[in-house]
Formats: structure tokens, C-alpha cells, sequence
């Protein structure tokens, strides 16, 4: 019986749904100008671009507004998400902890088909943070808000690079030490394995792997910034900032001028410092020279992202409260509900397009612009199927196939009559 009853859905916050599917939308637009990681071009080589100007307007687009604000959207929603079930389950006198662990452990296992498609596959790192945040979710909320804090200030990262620094001497002294018949003379050559999918997929579970790890949990420190994600969204939930979202249209405006300023504040901050890229590789070349200078720009970068994205999620949420565009913006919600299903269809897409064993040789020489219009017309279309499948089904595929691990029992699908009602508050 506590199996069936937490496993019944209960009222939506529609706008929560809404705002996951508008993050996703930002997340496949980045991922595709990026070319999802992958680049292949046709025999022809490298095509001139067919709109130059646009193209580069798209690349300024996904590098100052969507890249990184999106995601992080993505990512404050699965901390309050984790909230909103652990609270569901404490009210029918049922400790949901011990279950989301394993929730996770199924995340992962997710998460890992996933990358075989797609390399930077978020949510095998999710799974990974979603288990620290069953932990963390422990602590009262005032010091949630420190641990947040000192994410966002590169606690992390200032150790590790404290550390290394401790240890330089010793590695100089090892350098030095290695005569010229220890090195290679010459660099082993690297041997193009013939493109297939399981050739990918043994690349994505290895060295992407590899790669995905020291970007999320190395001096880069993405993996950090997502974890204080997580704990702002199960603070916002403590603080039932959703159930009374719709009402407090007053508060929604000055939080999002706020969040506006403070981002503009942070961004005039960061010009006064020497121009530096932050990027996750000038934290891994081993000759940069890691200044106090580029630690104050990356820890403003990140805060600076942050705000953004509490700007983006303010500004949807007052549009979407707004009766002359909230309709439309509604539209976005049977996405976001089955937001894990099309995110890692969004993946799978992306690596079919992309890659040189499927449709790579066609779409790899594509523009800015071009893909990222495809990206558009692959999230329309996905906005059509999940409306179409929420119609007759109760979760996404993969949404239900979750939540069946979760209890261990299958859970019911397909929707019946008496079901349609919850469904649609």
C-alpha cells in the first residue's frame, strides 16, 4: 500500500514543468552549435558558410545567454524536485531518503546508456550529486545557504590549486630528475578507429568519461557550481516558493530586477580585471599560469551565471502568469514533464545528426546557424510528440520506466478515466 500510494501522482505546479521545458530548450540549442561534441565533415571538407552574419549573432547567442544558464536552470529544478518528492512522502508518514539513493543508482545507470550517445551526458554527474544532496539535505537551511556560498566562491577549487601548489617543488624536482632516455622521443600515433557506434561508445565510456570528470570535479569546477544549484532549489522548496509563486506577482518583479542587476553588477566587476577565458582548458594547460587575478574571474563568471539565471527564471515565470502569454508559454509544460525523456532523446538526436557513422557526412559542415535552426525544429517536434503522448499516457517512457525501478513494480501507464482529472489541475 505505501508503494502504490507514493507512486500516485499528485497536483502539478504546471509553471515548474513549463520553466524545465524552456531550460531545455536552451540546452539543445548550445549542445547543437556545438555540434554535440562531434565534428565530421563530408569529403568536400569545410563548406563556406551560407550566413555569415548570422552565424555569428548565433555564436554570441549561445555563448553570453544560453550557454551555461540554461543548464543551470536545469539543474536548481532537480534540487527542487528532490524537495517536492522527500516533502510528498513525509506527508503520508513515509522517509523517501533511503528510496531516492536508489533512484539515483537507476539515474546512473541512465545516465551511462545515455553517454554512450552522447559524451557530456549530465546525468550520470546528477546521480552522483543527488546522492550528497540526500546527505546535505539533512542540515537546516541556514547552513544549506553557506555550503551554497561557498560553492559559488570556488571553495573547491582554491584548495586544489592550493594543494597543487604545495606539491609544485616536489614535481618540478621529479621533472627535472627524468633524463631524455626516459622520455619518448616520439609520441605514440593515434590510430582513427573506423567510425561506428560501438566504436563511439567505447570512446564516450572512456576518455569522454575521463574528460566529463575533470571538468565537473577538477579546478574547473562545473560539478561544484551544480551541487549549489541542487541546494538553492531545495532551499527555494523549503521555503514553498512555488506553491505561492502565483500569487506574489510583486515579489516575482523585484527579484527579477534584482537578479538583473546583480548581473550586470558582476559583469562590470569582471571588466576590471584582466581579460581572461575561463574555459575548462585554461585550468588543465599545464603552462597557464593560474593568477589570483583569473580565480576572482572565475568565481564572478560563475556567480554572474547564476544570477542570469535567476533573471531567465523570473522573467519566464512573471510571463507566464501574465493572461496574454502564460496560454502560450503552457504550452512548454508537457515538455518539461517528461523532461528527462527528451533530454536524453535530445542526446540521442544530436549524436545520430552529428556523428560520422550516421548523418555526420551531411549535417557535420553545417553553420551556426544552420544547426542551430535544427535545434529548433527538434525541439518543436518534441513538443508536439509530448503533447500527443501525454494525451493517452500518464509519464514519458522513460519517466515511467524510472519510476517503476524506483518501487521496484510496474506503475501504471496508460490513463484511464479517473486519473485524467489529477492530471490536469
Amino acid at each position: 500500500m505505501e508503494k502504490t500510494s507514493l507512486s500516485t501522482p499528485l497536483g502539478r505546479i504546471t509553471v515548474i514543468d513549463a520553466l524545465r521545458g524552456f531550460a531545455l530548450l536552451g540546452v539543445v540549442l548550445v549542445h547543437m552549435t556545438q555540434h554535440y561534441g562531434i565534428f565530421s565533415f563530408s569529403d568536400r571538407g569545410i563548406s563556406e558558410p551560407l550566413f555569415p552574419a548570422f552565424d555569428e549573432f548565433v555564436r554570441w547567442l549561445a555563448t553570453n545567454v544560453l550557454s551555461g544558464r540554461f543548464i543551470n536552470i536545469f539543474s536548481f529544478l532537480f534540487g527542487l524536485s528532490f524537495f517536492i518528492q522527500i516533502d510528498r512522502a513525509k506527508r503520508k508518514g513515509i522517509d523517501f531518503h533511503k528510496r531516492f539513493v536508489w533512484r539515483m543508482i537507476i539515474l546512473l545507470v541512465i545516465g551511462l546508456v545515455g553517454n554512450c550517445f552522447y559524451t557530456a551526458d549530465i546525468l550520470p554527474i546528477y546521480a552522483i550529486l543527488g546522492i550528497v544532496l540526500v546527505f546535505l539535505s539533512r542540515f537546516k537551511s541556514k547552513v544549506l545557504v553557506v555550503i551554497a556560498a561557498l560553492l559559488l566562491l570556488g571553495t573547491p577549487r582554491l584548495l586544489m590549486i592550493g594543494y597543487d601548489r604545495l606539491n609544485q617543488t616536489e614535481l618540478v624536482q621529479n621533472s627535472i630528475q627524468r633524463t631524455s632516455e626516459e622520455r619518448p622521443s616520439v609520441r605514440p600515433s593515434m590510430q582513427m578507429e573506423k567510425p561506428s557506434f560501438i566504436n563511439s561508445a567505447k570512446n564516450n565510456l572512456t576518455n569522454g568519461m575521463e574528460m566529463k570528470m575533470n571538468i565537473q570535479f577538477g579546478k574547473y569546477g562545473r560539478g561544484y557550481l551544480t551541487m549549489a544549484l541542487f541546494i538553492l532549489g531545495l532551499i527555494a522548496g523549503r521555503f514553498r516558493f512555488f506553491e505561492t509563486v502565483h500569487e506574489r506577482k510583486k515579489r516575482n518583479v523585484l527579484l527579477f530586477i534584482g537578479f538583473t542587476l546583480g548581473t550586470l553588477l558582476i559583469d562590470g566587476l569582471i571588466k576590471l580585471f584582466p581579460a581572461h577565458n575561463v574555459g575548462y582548458f585554461t585550468f588543465m594547460m599545464p603552462n597557464v599560469e593560474v593568477t589570483p587575478s583569473l580565480l576572482i574571474v572565475a568565481m564572478l563568471c560563475d556567480i554572474s551565471t547564476v544570477l542570469f539565471s535567476g533573471a531567465l527564471v523570473m522573467g519566464f515565470i512573471i510571463c507566464y502568469h501574465l493572461n496574454g502569454i502564460g496560454k502560450y508559454l503552457n504550452v512548454l509544460s508537457p515538455y518539461g514533464r517528461m523532461g528527462l525523456t527528451n533530454y536524453e532523446l535530445q542526446n540521442i538526436m544530436g549524436c545520430l545528426v552529428f556523428s560520422p557513422w550516421a548523418f555526420g557526412s551531411v549535417f557535420g559542415n553545417w553553420g551556426a546557424t544552420e544547426v542551430f535552426m535544427l535545434g529548433l525544429a527538434i525541439y518543436v517536434l518534441q513538443i508536439v510528440i509530448s503533447r500527443c503522448w501525454l494525451r493517452s499516457f500518464l509519464y514519458g517512457p522513460l519517466e515511467w520506466l524510472w519510476r517503476s525501478a524506483t518501487y521496484l513494480q510496474r506503475q501504471p501507464l496508460k490513463k484511464i478515466q479517473q486519473n485524467i482529472r489529477v492530471y490536469t489541475e
